[in-house]
């Protein structure tokens, strides 16, 4: 009776860790996930030069992982329901670091695309269960809100220290170390989490949509494929025309089996909601040029300026704590001026941004032709973010508000990825294979000009579009989430 009674109080201790440590694991899960988005922008000269990538394969390190991440992030939330949390943490944190090290080991260019997908499957798996191990950890109330803005700043910082962690790895080791950081603190992360965490689920005898996720996927990537051999090939080509035809009636596929099935992936019903259907048109308009920023501000920093990989991480600081100032500053806008206005001015910033830096020339002062255009690109960004996501979700019913939320991130990441695909194939088009300072120069201005045009007709979208402003109770809502907060500082 002892015994047993020993053992059920040793296995009470185990079922709850101290709320720190579980707050901090699911912490460290996110920090991998959003730091791996923005990590390897600096190394991709490096990654070209040793793996011999083409100008248009160099942009699948950056999509293999976005449209993986994209494609099945819907669908990894959905399996922490039904499967348990930390069983989905665990795996997704497992494929992430087993596709790290192989990615940090890759010897040829496909080895390393295939390790990036598989890093964006497991992340797309490991992502959404931080945020509800988290939540589930943590009772409502002021110690919730305060650990919730840490795990938000935690992922803020991830992105923010993406160059400059990139930049001191590859300058100080090689490329591949900005992939194999990765396994030792996986591998950390993954001990603690077995040990320490707690299982819960939420499902309700729904199957998962993987039909949808793998259909979304393949169409994404498949038309991104596309889009990328139009500069080689021609648009009339058939290895141009197959892959898009290919692709759009993938997609086509994936709507209507949305339309069918009883458990969607991507509740189509959700988008006859203006608030919802008009948000998300924004934020992926917006994400197709936006997500382009650092990836092409990377490559002029090195490719024509010159700048280290160290150099280039830190150039583009600025820029990052813009994203964090935008972000933490339009919550304070919003009951001024409205969700829509805000916005549509921090696009307008955005596209005063991506006009300035189209003007960058072969010789770039950092100050006028870096820094300052960047923190405008940045600033807009982050101020037009947290409006579009509180309108979507204000249009959405109470139960429907985590599944709003990350559709929203997945419009802006799918968004990303194929205007990533179409900006590269717009500056491969006009360098025409030239590696000259003034070729490169100019391919990438035109890509920053058609940014801006991208973005102003993404402002025009939110003008006529959007709702003017968050329905009274989403406004009660938000009011008191600030209240929250402020009696938990």
């Amino acid at each position: 009776m002892l015994e047993a009674a020993d053992v059920t109080r040793s296995s009470t201790r185990r079922s709850a860790p101290p709320t720190w440590l579980v707050v901090a694991l699911a912490c460290a899960g996110q920090f991998l996930v959003v730091l791996d988005v923005s990590v390897v922008n600096v190394a991709l000269p490096s990654m070209r030069a040793d793996l011999g990538l083409s100008p248009q394969g160099l942009q699948w390190v950056v999509n293999a992982y976005a449209i993986a991440f994209a494609g099945f992030m819907l669908l990894g939330g959905r399996a922490g329901d039904l499967y348990g949390r930390k069983r989905m943490f665990l795996v997704g944190l497992a494929l992430f670091t087993a596709a790290s090290l192989g990615g940090g080991l890759a010897q040829e260019g496909d080895q390393l695309l295939v390790a990036r997908a598989v890093q964006g499957l497991g992340a797309a798996v490991l992502a959404p269960s931080t945020l509800t191990i988290l939540t589930s950890a943590v009772p409502e109330g002021a110690a919730r809100a305060r650990a919730i803005a840490t795990w938000t700043a935690v992922g803020a910082g991830g992105g923010a220290a993406g160059g400059l962690v990139g930049g001191a790895l590859v300058d100080g080791l090689s490329w591949r170390w900005v992939l194999l950081i990765n396994v030792p603190i996986g591998a950390l992360v993954l001990a603690g989490s077995m040990r320490w965490l707690v299982e819960s689920r939420n499902g309700d005898g729904r199957r998962l949509d993987l039909p949808g996720a793998l259909l979304v996927t393949a169409g994404l990537g498949t038309l991104a494929y596309g889009i990328s051999q139009t500069e080689a090939e021609g648009w009339t080509a058939a290895a141009t025309v197959v892959p898009l035809t290919a692709g759009l009636a993938l997609i086509a596929l994936f709507l209507a089996v949305e339309a069918r099935t009883t458990a969607p992936l991507m509740p189509l019903g959700l988008f006859r909601v203006r608030a919802v259907s008009s948000a998300n048109a924004a934020m992926f308009v917006n994400g197709s040029a936006m997500f382009c920023m650092w990836f092409f501000m990377t490559l002029y920093a090195q490719n024509v300026l010159g700048y280290t990989p160290f150099e280039a991480g830190l150039a583009l600081v600025p820029s990052s704590l813009a994203v964090l100032l935008g972000s933490k500053s339009a919550p304070r806008f919003l009951p001024v001026f409205g969700a829509r206005n805000v916005a549509v001015l921090g696009t307008v910033l955005a596209a005063v941004g991506f006009g300035w830096q189209s003007m960058m020339t072969p010789e770039g002062n950092y100050l006028t032709e870096i820094m300052f255009p960047g923190i405008l690109m940045m600033l807009g960004a982050g101020l037009t973010a947290t409006p579009l996501a509180a309108l979507a979700t204000s249009g959405a019913a109470p139960g429907e508000a985590g599944l709003v939320s990350g559709l929203v991130n997945t419009s802006r990441t799918m968004g990303g990825s194929l205007g990533l695909a179409v900006m590269s194939t717009i500056a491969a088009t006009r360098t025409a294979g030239s590696g000259a300072p003034g070729a490169l120069t100019e391919g990438y201005a035109l890509v920053f000009r058609t940014g801006t045009g991208v973005l102003l007709a993404g402002a025009v979208l939110m003008l006529v579009w959007l709702p003017r402003g968050l329905s009274a109770k989403s406004a009660k809502s938000a009011k008191s989430a600030r209240s929250a907060k402020s009696s938990g500082n």
